[in-house]
C-alpha cells in the first residue's frame, strides 16, 4: 500500500494506499480493484481515512453509491498475446467487470452486497446481489486488523521523523489456496506540507500582466525567483511527437539543473504519461529542474489531468507547484488560458523543433493557494 495525502488543504486527511491482494492491486484512500489504471485515469474509486474508517461514504443514497463506485477493473492479459502495438497503453491488459473478480472470490474481504429489500449494504459477499467495493469487511468489521496496523505504522513514522509520512506496504489475505495473513512493510517517506497562508483574490486574477491562472492546483505557497520558462510550442504540437518532445525537454533541463536555475514548465496533456497519445512521456529526471509545472490542453489533446499517485508524490516531496489550465476560455478569471502571445514575444535562449526556452530580465510572480485550489503566474 502507498499512503499519500492527495491534498495540501489540510494536514489531516486522506491517506492513499495500494494493496496487493490475490493478484489484484487495491487502493485504499482512493481505493481501487485492479492495476492502478482506474485511479490514474480518474475513474470511480473509494475514499477512506484511516482515522475514521467507519465514516459514511459521501453519497446521497445507496443507489447512487452503486452507480458511482467502481464497476470494472484492469488486469494483466494472461491469454494469447495481442498484435504488437507500442503506442497502446493497454496492449497487454484486459478490462473486466466485477463479476470476474467475484467469480475468483477476490471480493470476499473487500466488498459489500446490496440488499434491495432493505435498501442497504451488507458487508461481505455471502449473499447474492450487486457488489460494492467499499472494503467494509476489512475496515468496519476488523476481520483483519489492517487499519490498526496502518495507524500504528503512521504514528511511529510521524513520531520518528517529526512530520507527516507516507508508507508503502503489501498484504496477502487468506484465499482458496492460502491461509493466514501476511503483512510486508516496504517503505516510509516524509510528506512535506506547506503551512504558508496565501491569499489569492479575484482582483489579482484580473490583472493585465496575468500569464496564466488555474482553479485546479497542487501545492501551497509563493515564488519570486523564476526567470526561466520552458514551454512546448502549441502550433506544431501533435501527439505523435511526444516522445521526441520528451528528449528535447531533457536536453534543456540538464544545463538548468546543473546551474541550479529553477524554471516554469508548460506542456500539453499528462506529464509522465505511459501512453504518448495522452501526454508527454517524460520521467521525473527529464524535468527535475522545474519548480512550477503546468498541464494545458489543446483541441487535439483534451484529456483529464494527471492523477497518478507517484506523480503527485514527487510534486509534494520536491515542493513543486502544479497548475492545470484548460485551453477553452473559462467563464471566470480563475480559468483564463495561457498568454501565448506574450511568451512568443520573449527572446529565446534555446529553441528546438517543439520546445522553446526563454529567459526573463525580471522574475515571474507565482502564487498557489492550496486552501482555495487556485493559483496564478504573472509576468514581470
Amino acid at each position: 500500500m502507498i499512503f499519500e495525502k492527495p491534498s495540501l488543504r489540510t494536514r489531516v486527511s486522506f491517506e492513499q494506499a495500494m494493496l496487493e491482494l490475490g493478484g489484484h492491486a487495491i487502493r485504499l484512500g482512493w481505493d481501487e480493484v485492479g492495476l492502478g489504471k482506474t485511479i490514474v485515469d480518474g475513474g470511480n474509486s473509494w475514499i477512506y481515512s484511516p482515522t475514521r474508517p467507519k465514516a459514511p461514504a459521501p453519497f446521497n443514497s445507496v443507489r447512487e453509491l452503486l452507480c458511482l463506485t467502481q464497476l470494472d477493473f484492469w488486469a494483466v492479459n494472461m491469454g494469447k498475446p495481442p498484435a504488437y502495438d507500442p503506442t497502446a497503453e493497454t496492449e497487454y491488459l484486459v478490462k473486466s467487470d466485477l463479476k470476474a473478480a467475484d467469480y475468483d472470490d477476490t471480493l470476499s474481504d473487500i466488498a459489500s452486497t446490496y440488499d434491495p429489500g432493505r435498501d442497504r449494504l451488507v458487508p461481505g459477499t455471502a449473499a447474492k446481489g450487486p457488489r460494492v467495493v467499499d472494503f467494509a469487511p476489512l475496515l468496519t468489521h476488523s476481520k483483519t486488523p489492517l487499519n490498526e496496523v496502518i495507524q500504528e505504522l503512521l504514528s511511529i513514522g510521524e513520531r520518528v521523523l517529526d512530520e507527516a509520512v507516507e508508507i508503502e506496504f503489501a498484504i496477502n489475505l487468506p484465499g482458496k489456496k492460502t491461509s493466514g495473513t501476511r503483512f510486508g512493510f516496504l517503505q516510509l517517506r516524509p510528506m512535506l506540507v506547506s503551512t504558508d497562508e496565501v491569499d489569492l483574490d479575484d482582483g489579482e486574477l484580473a490583472r493585465p500582466d496575468l500569464l496564466l491562472a488555474s482553479d485546479r492546483v497542487m501545492g501551497n505557497g509563493s515564488l519570486e525567483t523564476i526567470r526561466d520558462v520552458i514551454y512546448v510550442k502549441p502550433e506544431p504540437f501533435e501527439s505523435r511527437f511526444t516522445r521526441q518532445i520528451a528528449t528535447e525537454l531533457e536536453q534543456l533541463n540538464r544545463p538548468l539543473l546543473r546551474e541550479a536555475r529553477p524554471y516554469l514548465l508548460i506542456g500539453f496533456g499528462r506529464w509522465g504519461s505511459s501512453d504518448p497519445s495522452l501526454g508527454i512521456p517524460v520521467n521525473w529526471g527529464q524535468i527535475a529542474g522545474a519548480r512550477v509545472i503546468v498541464e494545458s490542453t489543446l483541441p487535439g489533446m483534451n484529456v483529464e489531468p494527471s492523477q497518478g499517485a507517484h506523480f503527485f508524490h514527487n510534486i509534494v516531496s520536491f515542493q513543486v507547484y502544479y497548475l492545470c489550465v484548460r485551453h477553452e476560455q473559462g467563464a471566470g478569471v480563475a480559468t483564463r488560458s495561457i498568454d501565448w502571445e506574450w511568451l512568443d514575444r520573449q527572446s529565446s535562449v534555446t529553441e528546438t523543433d517543439h520546445v522553446r526556452h526563454v529567459r526573463l530580465e525580471k522574475p515571474l510572480s507565482v502564487k498557489v493557494d492550496g486552501r482555495s485550489g487556485r493559483g496564478a503566474v504573472w509576468h514581470p
